[in-house]
């Protein structure tokens, strides 16, 4: 964790620096970071959800919880958990995107080297694991069980 924010103090120097934290998976890790970052920043949340359904075979997906968000010239982060697929984060990244910011990074905890469907990378990321369903500081089970576990897990 003081890794990752050493280097953001170091990129966001003398700027404000806006993280974006994706619900629920980032909730725990975008805390320890704030604690490490020296720099001034403004947090916000998102909640993106992917329907079931399908339209012509692409998952639908939408915000559904967000404060109206100002980004234009601004220096954003967007922060999740876990970089799975890359298809959330994608999505997520075009709509702040659209709002023109100064500048866009992802930051992640984990990436899932197999899982990726969509080339997005993180700017600051912790580790990179493969196959395993991982568990533990703020990543749950499909119930939200284990999001409370001060560490990550491996569920068999």
């Amino acid at each position: 964790m003081r890794q990752l924010a050493s280097q953001m103090n170091r990129d966001f120097a003398g700027t404000t620096l806006h993280l974006v934290g994706i619900l629920e998976t980032s909730f725990i890790f975008i805390a320890d970071l704030l604690r490490q970052l020296e720099v001034r920043v403004v947090c916000h949340f998102l909640r993106v959800v992917v329907q079931d359904e399908a339209l012509e075979r692409v998952p639908l997906r939408q915000v559904t919880y967000g404060p109206k968000l100002r980004l234009s010239g601004k220096d954003v982060v967007l922060v999740d958990a876990i970089l799975h697929t890359g298809v959330t984060l994608d999505y997520v990244r075009g709509y702040i995107l659209a709002q023109n910011p100064d500048s866009l990074r992802v930051a992640a905890l984990v990436e899932k080297t197999d899982a990726k469907k969509v080339d997005v990378a993180a700017d600051y990321l912790g580790f990179q694991t493969a196959g395993k369903y991982l568990v533990g500081y703020g990543l749950g089970s499909t119930d939200g069980q284990y999001r409370h576990l001060p560490w990550i897990a491996a569920l068999h």
